[in-house]
């Protein structure tokens, strides 16, 4: 059994930081932990604007917090956010997510992430073997 909190994660190795300072990722389950799946809290800074693109991972997203737009860069199409929303990235889809609000998101990644990846120019996380 595995029990954490986002307290005890704050402020350390789990606990990444955007370099632009737009968003803030605190990791509470990580591929070492073995599980098939990682689950983080992240949190997008009002008024920012974000691009990812997880080539090599699928993410599950459930918005609690804030209000946004999510834009799917591939077909330009955009979707409201607000809590109680959820997007599914099965696809692999180029996104940008545009938070009106301080959004506080519930993500889930399968394969799971080992905690170190960065997003690359393209907004990639590198697909990393759990060791």
């Amino acid at each position: 059994m595995i029990v954490r909190t986002t307290d005890e994660i704050t402020d350390t190795d789990r606990d990444i930081v955007a370099e632009n300072g737009n968003w803030r990722s605190k990791r509470i389950v990580l591929g070492g932990d073995r599980v098939g799946f990682s689950f983080h809290e992240t949190t997008i800074k009002a008024g920012s604007d974000n691009d990812f693109h997880y080539a090599n991972h699928v993410e599950a997203v459930w918005l609690v917090e804030g209000t946004g737009t999510l834009t799917d860069r591939e077909t330009g199409k955009t979707y409201p956010l607000g809590p109680g929303s959820m997007y599914l990235l099965n696809g692999h889809e180029r996104h940008t997510v545009h938070a009106d609000t301080q959004m506080r998101m519930l993500c889930v990644f399968n394969p799971p992430v080992v905690g170190d990846e960065t997003h690359d120019e393209n907004g990639v996380y590198p697909l990393v073997e759990v060791v």
